[in-house]
């Protein structure tokens, strides 16, 4: 793990060019603005930095999908200042509003409960904003929360790093995955349910 995060350091210290104008291949698919609209498909706007460019490393270096995934041929060819500028200019994109419908306030309340008896504001912030590798995870999509943390908790996601996302989910139950997934894709709480 030591030698990921120092390539990753190495990454993030070099200078790149802006990526504005390749960005729009990517919103084909993560949604105008990095704001997902595909199922499935997260949304990348507002994403640490750090985070970004372990991501599009691991994709890059075949430990997130190998071909044909659509990642890894994206990534395949980026250069180290490749990967530090698509970190660079994500972060700096809004993130995505929570969705415009009500939570589910039993639903939501469940899953508060357990992000905190889980603590899962300690790596990704109180506010599920997310720092350095941890991703921000406040409305992200559903679906892809739910897929993601189902991925983690059945082995075929592993973590990286220091913390281990497989032990953090080891003891939940699928409909805990489901509440948990909920309450983040409406974080903060809206329209009548309280925080």
């Amino acid at each position: 793990m030591r030698g990921l995060v120092f390539a990753i350091a190495l990454v993030l210290s070099s200078e790149l060019p802006a990526v504005e104008k390749q960005a729009e291949v990517c919103f084909a698919c993560h949604g105008k603005g990095g704001a997902s609209t595909l199922p499935l498909t997260p949304s990348i706007a507002g994403q640490p930095a750090f985070f970004v460019v372990a991501q599009l490393f691991l994709f890059r270096d075949g430990r997130r999908g190998a071909a044909p995934n659509p990642m890894y041929d994206a990534a395949r060819n980026m250069s180290d200042d490749d990967l530090r500028s698509w970190g660079e200019y994500l972060s700096t994109l809004t993130p995505p509003a929570p969705p415009k419908s009500a939570p589910n306030a039993t639903r939501f309340a469940r899953g508060r409960a357990l992000a905190a008896q889980h603590n899962c504001g300690t790596c990704h912030n109180q506010d599920y904003s997310g720092r350095e590798q941890m991703p921000r995870l406040a409305n992200q999509r559903e679906d892809y929360l739910l897929k993601a943390l189902r991925d983690y908790k059945s082995g075929a996601r592993t973590g990286y790093g220091f913390a281990s996302m497989p032990e953090a989910v080891a003891g939940l139950r699928d409909a805990d995955l489901a509440d948990l997934a909920h309450f983040l894709a409406y974080f903060p709480a809206s329209r009548g349910v309280k925080r």
